[in-house]
């Protein structure tokens, strides 16, 4: 039930936003009821949270040992859930987070956290050698991710699973040859 709950609670908020999310909207679209969601989420906004959370998007602190290998499996990550089901939700609450205070702390904190995780990544493959020395985290993570976000934004079609893979493969093997040149 809670992933019925979860994967409803965003596609109820990426077709509404936080003006029209509403408890009762997702549990009609869960097909449960009101009591079912109020005993596991407080209010709205715990549930909203919880769901983006944990459905969208979570970098782990990813190390394979390989930063071509790491980098890939994150813009992999992101850029399924910008072309998947619940996309909306996910493009919605990157911009909505910032004008709405009660989601703005929460978001935050979950953002940085990625953003840290992603850093933390890079550096180790510069520990390793993978990268030089003097190559800028932010820039790598910025090229790489604005890559797979602005993507996303102008390409009209959907893409699937080798799509996907193809392309953040692309995408990393040219910022790693920029780094390196």
């Amino acid at each position: 039930m809670e992933r019925r709950v979860r994967d409803a609670t965003c596609r109820v908020y990426g077709r509404t936003g936080w003006s029209g999310f509403s408890i009762e909207a997702v549990a009609r679209e869960a097909g449960v009821g009101k009591a079912s969601i109020y005993l596991r989420w407080t209010d709205r906004k715990n549930l909203l949270v919880d769901s983006l959370v944990t459905t969208l998007a979570t970098v782990a602190d990813v190390d394979t040992g390989s930063l071509r290998e790491d980098l890939r499996l994150i813009v992999t990550h992101h850029l399924r859930y910008y072309f998947g089901d619940l996309k909306e939700a996910a493009f919605r609450m990157a911009t909505e987070a910032s004008l709405t205070p009660e989601l703005r702390e929460t978001w935050d904190t979950w953002r940085e956290s990625q953003a840290l995780a992603a850093r933390a990544t890079v550096r180790r493959g510069i520990e390793r050698g993978d990268v030089p020395a003097d190559v800028s985290v932010t820039l790598v993570l910025d090229t790489l991710l604005g890559g797979a976000l602005m993507h996303a934004l102008v390409t009209p079609q959907a893409m699937d699973g080798a799509d996907i893979e193809e392309l953040a493969a692309s995408m990393v093997d040219f910022v790693l040859a920029a780094a390196h040149a």
